[in-house]
């Protein structure tokens, strides 16, 4: 069993796994498939679910299979771009109170513990207007806190500003810029933080495996990992193939990190749900072996002349 982590100054508790619902969305997979693996995590403990307006089904989803358990979980949605149904412009306020709306109706809650901002843009942050939209569902009881998801700049930005309680930011062995840009921001403030991509999209896997809209994802941290040269092997982990090791090496890389109190991982099938539970179980990395991850990071980008910004 594991521990489960104060999430920032909210007074929640999250689990250091949590389930990220993209992939059920993006990949149109069946509700009872998903509804079985969102089960057995939270059957074992797994308390936080992550999802938003736009990952397709993934909303429904969730309310279809595990609404009677809403007691178990920590629900955790994104607001900001339109979807079907919607005639608000992205980023309006008309939207987001319609989208606060249809997350309550198809999640089948009465409230939602945390609505991020969905990696809006800096002007639309500095605006003001739809966190007044947020703070106004907030403070109707629809809401309990209310966040950002998105990265660099954008998100130490949104880390500072007063209604924020909660920052989702992109944190893995081949994407490590937020670790100094945002995490000091909201460790000061006491915010919640969700690291997403903690498996950095399986980098190590072969470019045939990459394929479709993920593949697009995973392409630049695959590109990353060739460059940062650095093995599992030189980690200490001998035996086990790469594919089979990486996925513990970056979640618990991530989980090492003790600024970041859950990471979201979104899979479709249950063996790797199961994998993913044994793994967290280990703990955090070594010091020494965070210490190689993040060395080869910053030594690939000089060697280069790169600057890896988080991916948004």
């Amino acid at each position: 069993m594991f521990t489960k982590r104060a999430f920032g100054n909210t007074g929640l508790s999250v689990s250091p796994l949590g389930f990220g619902s993209a992939p059920v969305g993006f990949l149109e997979k069946d509700s009872r498939r998903a509804g079985e693996i969102l089960n057995f995590l939270l059957d074992h403990g797994v308390n936080v679910i992550d999802t938003a307006e736009c990952y397709a089904g993934a909303e429904d989803m969730i309310g279809q299979t595990v609404a009677h358990r809403r007691n178990d979980y920590v629900l955790i949605t994104k607001c900001g771009h339109k979807f079907p149904g919607a005639d608000g412009a992205d980023w309006s306020p008309q939207l987001i109170r319609q989208s606060v709306e249809s997350s309550l109706r198809r999640l089948r809650t009465d409230h939602l513990d945390v609505v991020l901002m969905h990696t809006p843009s800096l002007d639309v942050l500095k605006k003001g207007d739809v966190m007044a939209a947020l703070v106004e569902s907030r403070d109707a009881g629809k809401i309990r806190f209310l966040g950002f998801s998105g990265d660099n700049d954008d998100a130490a930005y949104a880390a500072g500003l007063p209604d924020v309680r909660v920052i989702e930011t992109s944190l893995n062995i081949c994407d490590q810029t937020n670790i100094e840009k945002v995490l000091p921001v909201a460790t000061k403030r006491g915010l919640g933080v969700i690291a997403k991509r903690p498996i950095a999209n399986s980098a190590w896997l072969p470019a045939t495996a990459l394929r479709g809209f993920y593949g697009d994802y995973s392409r630049p941290y695959a590109e990353r990992l060739q460059k940062m040269e650095i093995l599992p092997g030189d980690l200490g982990f001998d035996g086990a193939p790469p594919p089979e090791i990486w996925p513990e090496i970056a979640l618990r890389f991530t989980l090492s990190i003790p600024e970041v109190h859950t990471a979201i991982v979104g899979t479709t099938k249950l063996d790797n749900a199961r994998v993913n539970l044994d793994n967290i179980k280990l703990g955090p990395l070594p010091d020494v072996v965070v210490g190689k991850i993040r060395g080869a990071f910053t030594e690939a980008q000089k060697r280069t002349g790169e600057i890896w910004l988080g991916l948004t």
